[in-house]
């Protein structure tokens, strides 16, 4: 006997068999044990969640005969009577499927059409299934219009799609419609569990959650791809294995790459990439492995309660990693992250484009002394240290004398990633400056989209078109220009941006750097005419350390 798929062998019989779509389950249970039954049914969503599937397991409660031949419609189809062994097996003559992918225009419709005239011959309903209905061409959705509004009472429409926005609105109108939603990994794990358990098939549970994971979100491609692990793993599925069939990278990388960024480390984060060059592992699947590790950062950071609720085995790590990195380097880096991988496939070598995406992050990394000074600023002055004793009789301390000092509070810039430069004041300028200052507070921009407009000078303002000019090329990015402008909408200005490349005289990023600037010597003469501090100058022959009086948040 041949070999029967993965995908195939273990495609749901009944609705109780059915993962990850309850939603969709109860709506039709509910409607076939009501006998509320429509006579058309739309089915959306992406490959392999089972739009198919459920047209079938439809047309067999529809028709179910039940054991003794004398069932009526239910929502439970026994799958032994003669009508629902024929259509598992695709040969009952009263259930039809369509590929509209390869039968699109008006004749093969008009040729369906022409069967719903006669009643049905072995079953209580006709069901015309068509699959990929988008596809249909605009003269066939016309042929089919009338008989879809008001079919004969024995016949039931059910069409599929990937693609709804295609299907026209009077096709939609007329339909009651069901979209099936991609499965989370978490589901596809499970049900891979349980069909392994049934093959009596040893798997290490983190080849699973790979496969679930590659999968993204259809189980057809969970299920083939797990056949194509134990094929290649000559009928086991083990971490590393499947690993070196789907090309992902360890995690080991994944954490070594994100811990060289929070470092700043370029040359570890090089070296990291030249291992996954020399161990073909995908460059993509780096990235997306990134993203997901730095989500998860990201909602330590917001919600640190959150590391006592998970069992994984990095979350060590990602705790360690999520302290290390500020909160908005996260964003920043999750958000060139989901960028990068785009752009791999521009590329003529992808490992020397994921190098370049994640220098990136080092390029608009703030100063670490500036990444402290995010909201409220007082000035410390942290270490008074004595200077060689001196003859006199007063008793010199034998060590550092720490001393802080608080200064006024005020509301504090975003953090910067160059050192201040000196600012041509501008009337445009003050413009933008308080306009990004608004988008900022509104959080209406982040990432990489907060950075062009902080690094941007306004040049001019016509009706409809705003100038900007940037001194990086690298922040010239239609999508993000795109959300600047959309931004910008909420503040009332409807305008098209255009970026042009060259020297940036007045931008808020200069601004702010002058600001924090002009803080530190407001906190610097704070301290040096501090009566303390003076006595101690005096009194001791106590030095001020250059360079240790910093501006620091009051959180």
């Amino acid at each position: 006997m041949s070999y029967l798929v993965l995908a195939r062998k273990y495609r749901p019989r009944n609705f109780t068999e059915m993962v990850g779509q309850a939603h969709v389950v109860q709506a039709l249970t509910n409607a076939l044990v009501q006998q509320r039954l429509h006579h058309a049914y739309l089915f959306t969503g992406t490959r392999g969640v089972g739009k198919t599937t459920v047209s079938r397991i439809l047309a067999k409660s529809l028709n179910c005969q039940g054991l003794d031949g004398q069932g009526g419609i239910t929502a439970e189809p026994c799958g032994v009577c003669q009508a629902c062994k024929e259509i598992d097996a695709g040969r009952f003559v009263d259930y039809t499927e369509l590929d509209a992918a390869s039968n699109r225009g008006v004749d093969e419709v008009q040729s369906l059409l022409e069967q719903a005239v006669y009643k049905p011959v072995q079953g209580r309903f006709k069901v015309f299934m068509i699959d990929e209905v988008h596809m249909l061409t605009n003269t066939a959705f016309n042929a089919m219009l009338k008989t879809l509004e008001e079919p004969p009472e024995y016949l039931k429409f059910v069409l599929a799609t990937t693609d709804p926005q295609k299907v026209p609105v009077t096709v939609l109108s007329r339909c009651l419609q069901f979209n099936l939603r991609p499965m989370a990994p978490e589901t596809v794990y499970e049900h891979l569990t349980q069909v392994l358990a049934q093959e009596k098939l040893p798997a290490e549970p983190m080849a699973l959650k790979l496969l679930a994971r590659a999968a993204r979100g259809s189980m057809r491609d969970a299920l083939s791809l797990t056949d194509q692990a134990i094929a290649f793993g000559s009928g086991q599925l083990q971490e590393a294995t499947v690993r070196l069939m789907l090309g992902s990278v360890d995690t080991s990388h994944v954490m070594g790459l994100i811990d060289a960024l929070a470092r700043g480390h370029g040359a570890d984060l090089v070296n990291i990439v030249e291992k996954l060059r020399l161990n073909g592992l995908s460059a993509a699947s780096a990235l997306e492995d990134m993203a997901v590790v730095l989500q998860r950062m990201a909602v330590l950071q917001a919600v640190p309660q959150a590391a006592a609720e998970s069992d994984d085995p990095d979350q060590v790590e990602m705790l360690r990693l999520s302290k290390a990195m500020p909160a908005d380097e996260t964003q920043l880096l999750y958000s060139i992250c989901l960028h990068g991988r785009a752009e791999l496939g521009l590329a003529p070598d992808e490992y020397a484009a994921l190098t370049m995406v994640l220098l990136r992050l080092l390029a608009f990394k703030p100063n670490a002394a500036q990444n402290h000074q995010a909201t409220l600023a007082t000035a410390e002055k942290k270490t008074l240290t004595t200077a060689t004793p001196s003859p006199a009789p007063v008793a010199k301390p034998a060590a550092p004398i720490e001393v802080k000092t608080l200064a006024v509070r005020e509301a504090s810039e975003p953090s910067q990633r160059a050192a201040p430069r000196a600012v041509v004041l501008s009337e445009e300028g003050h413009f933008w400056t308080e306009a990004v200052r608004s988008l900022i507070a509104a959080e209406s921009i982040n990432a990489l989209v907060r950075e062009l407009a902080l690094q941007s000078q306004l040049i001019g303002r016509d009706t409809g078109q705003w100038q900007l000019r940037i001194e990086s090329e690298s922040l010239n990015q239609g999508p993000a220009r795109e959300r600047l402008q959309t931004a910008l909408q909420s503040l009332g200005h409807t305008v098209k941006l255009v970026v042009e490349i060259g020297k940036v005289t007045d931008s808020p990023a200069m601004r702010n750097a002058a600001a924090l600037a002009e803080k530190q010597r407001a906190a610097e003469d704070l301290i040096q005419s501090d009566p303390l501090v003076q006595n101690m100058i005096q009194e001791f022959g106590a030095k001020i350390v250059p360079g240790s009086i910093k501006l620091i948040s009051s959180h």
